[in-house]
Order: C-alpha cells, then structure tokens, then sequence
C-alpha cells in the first residue's frame, strides 16, 4: 500500500509502527456554525480511507476532536446573545447528525478541547520547563518558534520565509513574530480555566497535540486534514509534540485538496457557499460521496448541482444493474442451459474489477480509478444481461452483483438492497396498491402481473392496454424478456 507523505512530497510504502494496527487522527471541526461541502469532501475522504484500511485487514483506532472553545464560538455567542457551551453544544449535535447523515462512521475516539484541559496545561508546562515556550506578564503563553529545529518540515516552509511580513499585533506579549499561542489569558466576559499562569484558555493549536499524546500516544501512523490546515495548524501540532516529549509525532501527514464550487472558490460572497445540510436535504448521501470520490481526495473537486444530479443518475443506473443481475439470476429459465462463454466473460470481468479496485485503492486511495473499474463491470454485466436472455448462469449474475454492491459499500455508497422475489421496479407499484388495499406487497405485485397475463391470455386488449397505460402514468414500463415479465422504470 504507497501513500503519499504531505511532509516528504512523496508517495511511500505504508509500514504500520505496530504491526496489523492503525492510529490515525483527523482534525475535526470548530463548532459555531453548520459545516459546509469542503469540511465535508475532508471527512468523506478521510471515512473512506478508513474504511479501506479496515477492509485491508487492520485493526483502526480513529481520534477525532471537536474544537468547543474558539474565538469564532464566542464571538457568534456574542452576536446571538448566548453563552459559548451553548453555542458549542448546538453545533456539536448538528455536527454528529450531519455525520450520520453522509454515512460518515463515528470516530473510534471523539475528545473535546473543553474536556481536555488537564492534558493541555501539561503539556505547557512540559515546553516551558524544555525552554521551548515561555509566559508573558499579560498571562499568555508562547511556544518559542526559533527553539524547534525542525520546525517548517511538514509543510515544506523556511523560517526565513516565513519572517516575511511576519509582526506582532497589537495586545500580543510574544517575543517573536512566528511565536504562537499556547494559552491566551482570560478576557472578560469568555470562558476560561485555573492554570498556573492565570485563568485563561487554550489556543487552537495547543488541543490536538496534547489529545493525539493522551488517546493514540506518539507518534501515530497517519494525521489528517484538508490541506489549508498543514500550516500553521499542523505544523504547529507537530512542533509543541515533538519538542515535549521527544518522540515524533505523525508517521505519514495526509491532506485532502481543496473544494471548488462551478470551478470558482467556494465563497459567501459568491453566493456558492453550501452546507452539507442543505445539500443532503436535495439529493441522496450515496450520490454525494459518488461524486466527492471521482476526484482523487489529494485533487481539487469542483462541486456543481449538474454534476451531483448527474451522480444521482449513475448511482441509478448501478443500483438497477444490481438489481437485475439478482432478477435475472432469481428466474434464469431452468430447461436452457447457460451461455457458459458469456458466463465465463462475466466472471473475468468480476475478477478483473476486484483486482483493479485493490490496486486502485491500494495506490494513495485512488477511489477515482476503482471506481472507473466497476463503471466498466456494470456497463460488462449489463452486456451480459442484453446477451445471455433466458441463458442466464444465476452464480455467475449473482457473484457480480454481489461484487458491485460490495464494492460500494466499501466506499460508503449504499445501494438500495435487491428486493425479494420482485422484479426491477415492481415494489413500488405494489406498495402504493397496498395503501389503498392493505394486501401484502408481495401479493399485490404479483396480482398487477397476473392481471395482466390473464387477460392478454383471454386476448383482452384493452384491459392489458389499460394496465399497461396506467403504468406509464406512474413513470414505469412492462417489458417481455425471456426470462418473464417484469416492470421497470421507464
């Protein structure tokens, strides 16, 4: 398995620090507002890499915080006349549910900076004694930039660089310019703890050094985030982590590129700016990561409604191969023997997918090229299907659906299951019969079909033209094939 290392600029083969196992820990959100599509292209990626690392075999253990004291939260807290915890609390709930709601897996371990004080105030105190942070008489706390050698390695920047138009604002008791909060004294009116520097409260950067040395310990095999979090918030993790304890702190640094909105940045002023919620509420979790994951995560996406209703079709269109290999498969016509070199070609295809998935995957998480793999397999199976008529091998058909569908959910795409004994498209007409007759669905499926059957048997034309015609009117076809008949969407 090569990923790519954001910190060396090169892909390299993943080697786990303990063999079979995974710590990987991805930068959560600041919660004072609702995420929009990027947070969520960066946790979409992120699951499934996840997952896939899960399906590889390894045991996972996935840290994810939750950023609940900020001064975006007090400053919305202020505006809306509320207190920080309450804002901070809202947002996280809305977080979780959205989460839920894109099929995002819950972390294996979801701290809050609120919770994880202690831990931070320790750490501090562990630079200060290293001579690598010091108090200011305001009772804020520096990490002392110039005092890590090492610093600007994960993100490729040079002190010297980074001096350019670098200065001291106003109110700020830092010695150096690149010198950065650890612990910002108490203002009035904001949240704040006991320490012994004087109440105050962590800054950004302090709480996910000290979370990744309390749940995962250092150094982890893999830290993660979008790409406008490598610096200075992931170099300033890094630099606090490895000066306290001296250990490392991130084997492989991973980021996920940036989103695009019709190819213009994503932007409130715009007018392009779109939450997740809002999103979700249009169109279907599956169709969103299906067009989030055919851009390579590390790749800018360029996000459009056209191009997500266009995901939506290609998710039906799979969704419906799926479900008539299963059909197929269900009434393969026992006296005609099977096409067996159309089964065989099938089967080749199923197998050439499969392997051309887990390299894709295996290749810094290609989703883009896996899934063009199984693109190929559902155009091979419907191929197959328009061929092999009523000599349908139903192992065969079987296996590829099952491929297809596996595939998918792999990725976090859920396609709707096969229902039973039912053809394409049949569950929903005998649902909305049994709303008005309370009959079974299955029974009353049948009964649309029989009805049918029967009086085409009787040459009664105009009672099958008229079950016919009042399927079209629902948006859904009757089609003779020579393994049955069955109603499918038109």
């Amino acid at each position: 398995m090569l990923i790519y290392n954001s910190a060396t600029h090169r892909k390299e083969e993943f080697q786990p620090i303990e063999a079979g196992k995974v710590r990987m820990y991805v930068c959560g959100p600041t919660v004072y507002d609702n995420i929009h599509i990027g947070n969520a292209r960066t946790f979409i990626s992120f699951d499934v890499i996840r997952r896939w690392l899960i399906a590889s075999g390894y045991e996972v253990t996935f840290a994810q915080n939750l950023t609940d004291v900020d001064d975006k939260i007090i400053n919305r807290a202020n505006e809306q006349g509320r207190t920080a915890e309450e804002v901070a609390e809202e947002f996280s709930k809305r977080f979780i549910d959205v989460m839920h709601k894109a099929n995002v897996m819950d972390p294996d371990v979801r701290p809050r900076a609120t919770k994880e004080i202690g831990p931070m105030i320790g750490m501090i105190k562990t630079l200060i004694e290293g001579g690598h942070a010091y108090a200011a008489e305001n009772g804020d706390v520096y990490f002392a930039v110039r005092s890590d050698p090492a610093y600007g390695e994960v993100s490729g920047r040079k002190i010297d660089d980074l001096m350019v138009g670098a200065r001291i604002a106003a109110g700020e008791a830092k010695r150096d310019p690149l010198d950065f909060a650890l612990w910002k004294a108490a203002k009035p009116g904001e949240p704040s703890w006991p320490s012994p520097w004087g109440a105050g409260r962590p800054g950004w950067h302090t709480e996910c050094a000290a979370m990744v040395h309390r749940y995962l310990g250092c150094p982890i095999d893999i830290h993660g985030g979008g790409s406008d979090l490598a610096f200075p918030h992931h170099e300033n993790e890094c630099a606090q982590a490895t000066c306290a304890w001296h250990e490392g702190f991130a084997n492989t640094w991973m980021h996920t590129g940036m989103l695009l909105v019709d190819g213009e940045k994503m932007s409130k002023s715009l007018g392009n700016f779109f939450t997740l919620e809002e999103v979700l509420e249009k169109h279907s979790a599956a169709a969103l990561r299906l067009l989030m994951l055919q851009t390579h995560y590390r790749s800018p996406l360029d996000f459009s409604w056209e191009r997500l209703a266009g995901a939506e079709n290609s998710l039906a269109r799979i969704a419906g191969t799926v479900k008539n290999l299963v059909w197929a498969a269900r009434h393969a016509d026992a006296a005609t023997a099977p096409d067996a070199a159309l089964a065989a070609k099938l089967d080749a295809a199923v197998d050439a997918a499969k392997t051309e998935f887990e390299a894709q995957m295996n290749d810094d998480f290609n989703t883009a090229g896996a899934l063009a793999a199984y693109f190929q397999l559902v155009t091979d199976a419907n191929t197959y299907l328009d061929q092999a008529g009523s000599a349908v091998d139903a192992d065969v058909a079987t296996g590829a659906a099952a491929s297809i569908a596996g595939a998918f959910k792999i990725l976090g795409i859920e396609l709707p299951e096969p229902e039973e004994e039912l053809p394409v498209g049949l569950l929903g007409v005998a649902a909305g019969l049994c709303a008005y007759t309370g009959d079974d669905v299955a029974e009353a499926a049948e009964r649309i079909l029989a009805a049918r059957a029967e009086a085409r048997a009787a040459k009664n034309w105009d009672v099958a033209d008229a079950i016919r015609d009042q399927l079209r009117d629902m948006g859904l076809v009757i089609e003779d094939t020579a393994a049955g008949t069955r109603i499918k969407h038109a």
